[in-house]
């Protein structure tokens, strides 16, 4: 299995401070930032946009890993690429060529990620899973943080880890301290974490603490 990553959602952050939320997240050892993109339309919410992303690219060479919760993810490839997003990571409820989509942005030179609802099969990625360099498994409904994790989704992990045993698969909704137990069990390894990092009395320690779950059964799987 893929090493271990952390990606605290900036969702959950300070919006007036996001370049100082940024530096202290990696200095509490985050791996990756987490930046959810919603339209209003694909997800009843508005969010941030590529001016942000290029905003945030000033102040840190961190990887910005961006969740593009849009109904027409094609419409912002080249805006991302250009504002410095790391990862560029669609769902295929949206995508009208999953495979001309995932070309597209690795030809703008980030990585490519596929996104799955809760309720849409597994088997909807295994056509691209070959060319991404992440699957994101939602364990929430999209569009707000703070939701409560849906257990019922880590069958898909289970199912994508033992297909693709090198591929880092992301897990996204209502992870904290009690609920990472199933995800990394299942074969998740890079975990997105909001509400139960930001607003955690010592950020640290959950960050640390999923980080460790994640790790051991890593182990077990080896």
């Amino acid at each position: 299995m893929p090493q271990a990553k952390i990606a605290p959602s900036l969702l959950s952050g300070d919006f007036a401070n996001l370049a100082a939320e940024c530096k202290r997240m990696l200095e509490l050892g985050a791996d990756y930032l987490h930046m959810d993109v919603m339209d209003g339309h694909f997800v009843p919410n508005l969010t941030l946009g590529p001016p942000i992303v290029k905003s945030l690219r000033k102040h840190t060479d961190a990887f910005l890993d961006c969740h593009l919760m849009v109904s027409e993810p094609e419409k912002w490839v080249n805006d991302f690429a250009r504002a410095g997003a790391s990862m560029y990571t669609f769902h295929i409820e949206a995508a009208e060529d999953a495979g001309a989509l995932i070309r597209r942005i690795k030809d703008l030179g980030m990585r490519a990620g596929i996104a799955v609802k809760p309720a849409t099969p597994i088997e909807a990625v295994y056509p691209f899973a070959a060319q991404l360099d992440q699957v994101l498994v939602m364990t929430v409904e999209p569009g707000f943080g703070g939701q409560r994790f849906m257990p019922h989704c880590m069958p898909k992990v289970e199912a994508l880890r033992a297909r693709y045993p090198s591929l880092d698969i992301q897990v996204d909704g209502g992870l904290d301290l009690e609920t990472i137990e199933q995800a990394a069990r299942a074969g998740a390894n890079v975990i997105v974490a909001g509400s139960s990092i930001f607003g955690a009395d010592d950020p640290k320690h959950v960050i640390d603490g999923l980080r460790q779950c994640v790790l051991a059964h890593n182990t077990d799987q080896q």
